[in-house]
């Protein structure tokens, strides 16, 4: 077949997670890593903490100043 490899890790998902859990361990982080990784969370998470705020922000502007 052309995809064994592949339909073997997703018929045996147990054995794939367990190789790749032995596979993580054995690879050290590199020197910018961390640092990427904290970037990337920043650019995920703010804009979608600001549009909640922002959400949050015009609920409390309609109940409590809109007829100021």
């Amino acid at each position: 077949m052309f995809f064994q490899k592949k339909i073997r890790r997703v018929v045996d998902v147990k054995k794939a997670e367990e190789r790749f859990e032995k596979e993580i361990k054995n690879t050290p982080l590199e020197k910018k890593d961390r640092p990427a990784m904290i970037l990337a969370a920043l650019i995920v998470f703010v804009p979608a903490l600001l549009l909640v705020l922002a959400v949050f922000g015009l609920v409390f502007y309609l109940f409590f100043f809109r007829f100021l």
